[in-house]
């Protein structure tokens, strides 16, 4: 990674190559520029999976 790495700008909806923006509106850092392009879906995703690991959680008690 690169010095600093990749982050996704939530307030500019844009891949930035450096922390330029608040950390409570970036996501990162990512190892590269195209990972950090698909922060979003990546954010989905754990977020998913997150809820359907809490649901399994919820059916063991």
């Amino acid at each position: 990674m690169g010095r600093g790495g990749w982050y996704f700008c939530l307030k500019h909806r844009q891949v930035e190559p450096k922390a330029g923006c608040r950390a409570a509106e970036r996501l990162g850092p990512y190892p590269d520029q195209e990972t950090a392009a698909r922060a979003l879906e990546i954010a989905a995703e754990r977020t998913k999976a997150a809820d359907e690991a809490d649901r399994r959680w919820d059916r063991e008690d």
